[in-house]
């Protein structure tokens, strides 16, 4: 599900706050190389503080055999959890600009938190040993996408539509092959859902470069970074899992 919660996130993410596609930015003062530095810590000690919860969570449940269990063998349990992510996201996107940084911050850390039971779910598939080579991977290739969508010259507010666009497709696909099981459908939509979520990653990074270099501060470069982080999360989290598939040594 973490895949639909990211196409929710389109139309909310920095357009909420007049971040028009392709916008430019002058004449930007010493102030704003100051919120510049400020803003992007914010939105990645958000990020890898969401990441830290949902690896604790998923290691607490996943060394108590008992709740383990209890939670496979109750479907009821995994659906909520599931509505609950889908009702965080949507709660963020629609209330984050109403409602306190504090208790926003909470919420992404709440739906990490939920993040981190489903994980714990799909990790009960694999080695462990796989599971941390593909966070390795994972962070290799996040790490280097991140800067290349900082650092680079190439204006890349006009992939934002086909890279949504394709995942669309993808979420439909994946949808479509519940029923079918279909291997080469399976493949497919793993490799796509790579290059996807590392053009989104490159994407939402540039996206964020330029937003931190308006000089946001306040509460509303509070709310900025909490989207930021929650964008960038999920593009992490998506990598992650689509990695998991080739690299994954299944028990």
């Amino acid at each position: 599900m973490p895949g639909i919660n990211r196409l929710l996130l389109y139309h909310s993410l920095f357009m909420e706050y007049g971040m028009g596609q392709g916008q430019e930015v002058t004449g930007k003062s010493r102030a704003g190389v100051a919120a510049d530095s400020n803003f992007l810590r914010r939105v990645f000690a958000w990020m890898f503080s969401g990441l830290i919860i949902t690896g604790v969570v998923s290691a607490l449940i996943s060394s108590n055999e008992s709740l383990m269990q209890q939670i496979e063998s109750n479907g009821a349990i995994v659906i909520g959890v599931i509505v609950a992510q889908l009702a965080l996201v949507l709660v963020l996107i629609f209330a984050l600009p109403k409602i306190s940084p504090a208790l926003g911050v909470s919420l992404f850390f709440l739906y990490a938190a939920t993040v981190g039971v489903t994980f714990a779910i799909i990790f009960q598939l694999y080695t462990t040993e796989s599971v941390y080579t593909t966070f390795g991977i994972t962070a290799l290739m996040f790490g280097s996408l991140a800067a290349w969508g900082y650092f680079t010259d190439i204006d890349l507010t006009r992939l934002g539509p086909i890279l949504f666009g394709a995942l669309i497709g993808l979420i439909l696909a994946t949808i479509v092959n519940i029923f079918f099981a279909s291997s080469t459908l399976y493949w497919i939509t793993t490799y796509a859902g790579v290059i996807i979520f590392a053009g989104l990653t490159a994407y939402d990074m540039q996206k964020l470069k330029r937003i931190s270099e308006q000089g946001v501060s306040g509460v509303e470069g509070q709310r900025l970074s909490i989207y930021g982080a929650l964008s960038l999360y999920l593009d992490f989290i998506n990598l992650f899992l689509f990695l998991l598939r080739i690299f994954g040594q299944q028990r």
